[in-house]
């Protein structure tokens, strides 16, 4: 049996070379809980707060391995105890949140102990470490699952207590697909779904103040806007997003949006809209549709009123998701230096893609943009030469990355390099 000074001297050794690599220690640990626990990462506003309650969680497992405080002493990160309601205002089963900690300490016992492996340690020495930094995990975790399953209960209890909720319930079950009466959820949920509806998802990236009670408002004006057939339904996602539907005619279409839109413009929230569709299948894709739109929109930061409706929209969404990184790296390879996020490259991509999406015709890509033939050839020749390699081979990617590139802006471009600065 080592020295239990020696013991703890060799903990905090392992542990502080793991935080200094705190980025890829909790990659490995997000990675394996989002694969395995999809409840979890719903969508990009879940998998946000599960990549900042990860993190949050091993800084404060390796603090107090490093300042020797009792797992009892340890209180849950706010952004874990705030992930926890989230999950509980999306009935995202208490269950799911308790496996996920249970796969993030597989998992982080995992790194921990490959650490120990490569450590310049004696073998009882390692033994001991691990058995040391093994204990006081399964404690750390034990005692984070009760204070989150708690806040969990009591978040639940309380969403569930208004008659919103209860509503929301209903939709959530008619979004699953389940088979269902009609015209009794018609009734329980106090909306026509036998209508044409158009999904909104409708949002405040500021927090502060009752925004859902503000977003709930927002719906109904737009509602009496846009001549609804009906009165709107509105439901709370979350503490920060609502969901929406209007019930419009029949024959509703592009003028209906164009209004939608104008309207929208008009008012204070982000929002992100569906398709005009009939009957409860519309009811489900039209809100998927704005789902998607929703993950574009908060992803690319800029984008306030988007439809999916918007040329390339829908197909960016698709391509993008929720991996943001893995797009970005992708347009980075494609585009090469045109993928800098500098005003001079924006303007090359914009007529490049124009000039590509109109079949590679100078003329109508200068019409598009109201250029001069001679601008559009220049600038286009100028992208190419910026890119480094022709478009002849890859039109395709290079189409697509411009697209993502449109929609996500920053959040898909390269960090300026010192000679664009």
């Amino acid at each position: 049996m080592s020295d239990p000074s020696t013991v703890a001297d060799a903990a905090i050794g392992i542990s502080q070379r793991l935080y200094d690599r705190l980025a890829d220690t909790t990659a490995v640990i997000e990675a394996l809980v989002a694969k395995e626990s999809p409840d979890l990462t719903a969508d990009s506003s879940l998998l946000q707060l599960l990549r900042e309650t990860v993190t949050a969680n091993v800084e404060t497992y390796f603090s107090a391995i490093r300042h020797n405080i009792p797992v009892a002493d340890v209180a849950a990160p706010p952004v874990a105890l705030e992930h926890a309601r989230r999950l509980a205002q999306r009935g995202v089963p208490v269950n799911a949140l308790v496996r996920g900690y249970r796969l993030g300490h597989s998992m982080a016992l995992r790194v921990v102990l490959e650490e120990i492996r490569s450590a310049d340690l004696d073998p009882d020495l390692r033994l001991d470490v691990l058995g040391e930094m093994s204990t006081l995990m399964f404690g750390y975790i034990d005692e984070m699952s009760q204070q989150v399953s708690a806040v969990y209960q009591t978040e639940r209890e309380r969403w569930l207590e208004s008659r919103n909720a209860v509503r929301a319930l209903r939709v959530r079950e008619i979004l699953a697909g389940d088979s269902l009466d009609v015209d009794a959820m018609t009734a329980a949920i106090r909306y026509p779904l036998r209508r044409t509806h158009v999904a909104l998802v409708v949002w405040y990236p500021e927090s502060g103040g009752d925004k859902l009670a503000a977003a709930e408002g927002f719906i109904k004006q737009l509602a009496e806007s846009v001549a609804g057939h009906g009165a709107p339904l509105f439901i709370p996602a979350d503490s920060a997003t609502g969901w929406a539907w209007i019930p419009l005619a029949s024959n509703a279409g592009a003028d209906a949006m164009a209004q939608i839109r104008s309207c929208a413009q008009a008012g204070e929230p982000w929002v992100a809209i569906g398709n005009p569709l009939a009957g409860v299948q519309g009811f489900r894709r039209s809100h998927q549709q704005a789902l998607a739109t929703h993950t574009l929109a908060v992803a690319s930061g800029s984008v306030r009123v988007s439809a999916a409706s918007d040329p390339g929209l829908s197909a960016a969404a698709l391509l993008g998701g929720d991996n943001v990184a893995a797009a970005r790296a992708w347009v980075g390879e494609t585009l090469g230096p045109l993928a800098c996020a500098t005003d001079g490259d924006e303007r090359l991509r914009d007529t490049l893609r124009v000039f590509l999406r109109t079949g590679s015709s100078f003329k109508a890509a200068g019409e598009q943009l109201h250029f001069h033939v001679n601008t559009v050839k220049y600038r286009v020749q100028r992208a190419i030469e910026r890119r480094g390699r022709p478009i002849t081979d890859d039109r395709l990617d290079v189409e697509i990355a411009l697209l993502l590139c449109q929609w996500y802006g920053a959040a898909v471009l390269s960090p300026l390099s010192p000679q664009d600065e």
